[in-house]
């Protein structure tokens, strides 16, 4: 298309000229570009997209690139909208090729997806808007959206778009750097995201890690969802790191108060505390003297007489009274005595019988000294 003297009354039907707006009417707009008459843009020649007034896109004063659309007599009707898709596909392409990020506003929320303006119409599928699946896009009206030409077609007039590759692609990253900057040892905050039956999936930030079902709890755990929710914030420590197969375990259990934490507070040496015979092996049995706590009764402190194995005596389930001999907590190790009690237990009845003996043996003395004396008078 060739420029074209503003002055020189010969236009042609797709000369490119420059006008002042005077004037908005409600379907189209009179534009000053130096004829004779005042040029008409109709509306359907200011936008690419669909508007309902001309005031949407233009004002009275604006300066205008424009290019002649049709000739009719002294009626000149003007395009916007052809000027802007020549700008707009030169730049497009070179986005296009580069595959540069750039910001569209959504200027329409139509059945399939999203409508853009970018000088031409550019259109964002419903499976490009996001990564995760949204349900209403009412919200996205006049939203300013980073994107990304995936497509395009100037014969077709065909300009696709996609916010979703920038978002896949900033968590691509995002979960990169997590991965190199997680150390085993390190402990996180994390929102449980999904509850299996192994275990439960925890989001990290960007990138999910295991907690296998026996690392959720000290106490034994059947069903992961007995301890935690969908959505919960969980802290958790990391047990290893796998960056090649992108493989994150982690233990909630490690950072919840252990069963033996303070457990020297409880318990002193020398008291006598009820517990539940839990195993039973050659040189001794397991006693759970509080939830999640077991000492050792040795085989020489379960009877008082010589006994071959525990299972002579006890039985796994029973419930027996022991005595705390030592307590470790730093290395959870507790050594009990069932012998000490019930030595000490035999120790006081014989004391009892004793002074059951003495009290009998002064009561008959009395008793002989009552009668004695009855009888010298």
């Amino acid at each position: 298309m060739s420029e074209t003297n503003q002055e020189n009354l010969n236009l042609h039907v797709g000369d490119k000229v420059s006008g002042t707006v005077v004037k908005v009417e409600d379907k189209h707009v009179l534009v000053d570009f130096g004829y004779k008459t005042e040029g008409i843009i109709p509306i359907s020649e200011l936008s690419n997209l669909h508007i309902e007034t001309p005031n949407e896109v233009v004002k009275e004063g604006d300066k205008l690139s424009l290019a002649i659309k049709k000739i009719e007599d002294d009626e000149v009707i003007l395009s916007k909208k052809v000027i802007d898709s020549e700008l707009a596909w030169e730049e497009l392409e070179s986005k296009f090729q580069s595959g540069e990020v750039f910001d569209v506003q959504i200027k329409e929320v139509v059945k399939g997806g999203l409508v853009a303006d970018i000088g031409v119409r550019g259109f964002m599928p419903a499976s490009l808007v996001e990564a995760h699946y949204v349900d209403d896009f009412s919200e996205y009206q006049d939203r300013i959206l980073s994107a990304k030409i995936v497509e395009l077609d100037r014969e077709q007039n065909r300009v696709i778009l996609s916010h979703r590759a920038i978002v896949e692609e900033e968590q691509a990253n995002k979960k990169s750097q997590l991965l190199q900057s997680i150390e085993e040892g390190q402990v996180i905050e994390g929102t449980v995201q999904r509850i299996t039956d192994f275990g439960v999936f925890v989001d990290l930030g960007g990138v999910d890690g295991l907690v296998h079902i026996s690392q959720l709890s000290h106490d034994h755990v059947s069903n992961a969802s007995e301890v935690v929710a969908e959505g919960d914030k969980v802290k958790v420590e990391v047990l290893s790191v796998d960056r090649d197969n992108e493989r994150i375990a982690l233990s909630r259990k490690k950072v919840l108060p252990g069963p033996w934490e303070n457990v020297e507070e409880q318990l002193k040496p020398g008291q006598a505390v009820e517990g539940t015979v839990k195993r039973l092996v050659n040189f001794g049995a397991f006693v759970e003297v509080l939830p999640g706590v077991e000492g050792l009764v040795h085989i020489s402190q379960i009877a008082n007489r010589h006994i071959g194995t525990p299972h002579e005596v006890l039985e796994v389930g029973q419930k027996v009274k022991v005595k705390v001999l030592d307590i470790n907590e730093s290395e959870e190790r507790m050594s009990l005595s069932i012998r000490e009690l019930e030595a000490e237990e035999e120790a006081k009845e014989y004391k009892q019988y004793q002074r059951d003996e003495e009290q009998s043996s002064f009561h008959l003395g009395d008793l002989i000294g009552d009668k004695l004396n009855k009888f010298k008078q």
